[in-house]
């Protein structure tokens, strides 16, 4: 579980005592009459609890005034590797062990093992794993049909609707809490494609990769950040939106690796200062400050200090907007970019390229 330093401010909420006679409930996410029991006995099956067993590389780099004898010692009684354990969540989204989890419970894993709420543990194999929006798939073999959920539609949940979150926080397996959407299209600068759901359901550490469902017993979240100033809950988590997550999942299943879109240009925002002399009211749009040679961008006439507006229908609001647009877009894909150049509008057409693997 990612986690984050910061202060966070207190929110008195009050009851608005002049309401409409008629208020209509939200059926598909009311909070089921007499608690989650129902809804927990039929997801939690599904959940899973990950340990994994990787290598950790010794400091090599030492100082370079550090005399040599004491050098010879360090490495003489610092083993070049140490195994290090980690824990997580999963969930199983097929009855033949596919498994949902954060890319960075796995990341350099050496074995990972997924035990099953009734106990039962397996072996598990990476499919596939996308560092930039921190999602794996594994396999697991088992001789019988597994359990498994499905993903719901994040984009449908609204701010204030119930959630529940299953996990194995710090190894306590099938731990469960409750919550609402405190928010949605969180940036919290974790990667390019940031588009978190906030929840103040209680997530702690090891409840990286586990699910977060709404009232109707679907996925419409992958557990992932948590902001702790101490390294507990203090009510602000953050999930991956299950419509990003089924994208990724599809793309791993296909052939374990996520293909984006590439334009090949570096960016920064428009500044107060230049929105006001073109007569924006705020700033917006991409303003590119490179262009990588012989890039899609580049082959497309693209400059430096064009100000991007809009990329094949997409207003370019902010520069994740523009990240994000262009990385949908498939490989030889082609759009249509709007920009400003010198205060004029011009169009331009672009073939996008492939971007390369993250590095992790």
């Amino acid at each position: 579980m990612t986690s984050f330093l910061t202060k966070s401010a207190p929110i008195a909420l009050t009851a608005a005592l002049a309401i409409s006679p008629m208020l209509a409930p939200t059926v598909a996410f009311a909070v089921p009459a007499g608690g989650y029991a129902d809804l927990v006995e039929t997801v939690a099956p599904a959940v899973v609890f990950i340990e994994v067993t990787s290598a950790v590389q010794a400091i090599s780099d030492l100082p370079d005034n550090m005399p040599e004898a004491l050098r010879r010692q360090f490495k003489q009684n610092t083993p070049q590797e140490a195994p290090h354990a980690g824990l997580g969540s999963g969930f199983i989204i097929s009855s033949d062990g596919r498994i949902v989890t954060n890319h960075h419970v796995v990341f350099g894993a050496q074995n990972v093992e997924v035990t099953l709420a009734d106990g039962t543990k397996y072996d598990a194999d990476l499919i596939g794993s996308d560092a930039a929006t921190d999602i794996a798939l594994l396999s697991i073999k088992a001789d019988v049909d597994l359990p498994f959920v499905s993903f719901g539609t994040s984009e449908q949940m609204r701010v204030g609707d119930e959630v529940v979150a299953v996990g194995n926080p710090f190894g306590l397996s099938s731990t469960v809490t409750s919550g609402i959407i405190s928010a949605k299209a969180r940036d919290i600068n974790a990667g390019p494609y940031d588009e978190f759901i906030q929840t103040d359901a209680a997530i702690n550490r090891g409840n990286s990769g586990g699910p977060l469902f709404n009232n109707a017993g679907d996925v419409i979240g992958v557990n992932t950040a948590i902001i702790s100033p101490g390294g507990g809950s203090v009510g602000i988590g953050f999930a991956v939106p299950s419509d990003v997550v089924r994208e990724v999942v599809a793309d791993l299943s296909d052939d374990g690796t996520v293909t984006r879109g590439w334009l090949g240009v570096s960016i920064r925002p428009m500044s107060d200062e230049v929105a006001e002399v073109l007569g924006f009211d705020s700033s917006k749009g991409a303003v590119v400050e490179a262009v990588s040679k012989d890039s899609p961008a580049d082959t497309a006439g693209l400059e430096k200090g064009d100000i991007i507006l809009d990329f094949d229908g997409t207003q370019i609001e902010a520069l994740r907007d523009l990240t994000r647009a262009v990385a949908a877009k498939e490989p030889e894909d082609k759009a249509k970019v709007t920009i400003l150049r010198r205060g004029k509008e011009m169009f331009l057409d672009v073939t996008i390229g492939t971007l390369a693997p993250q590095k992790t």
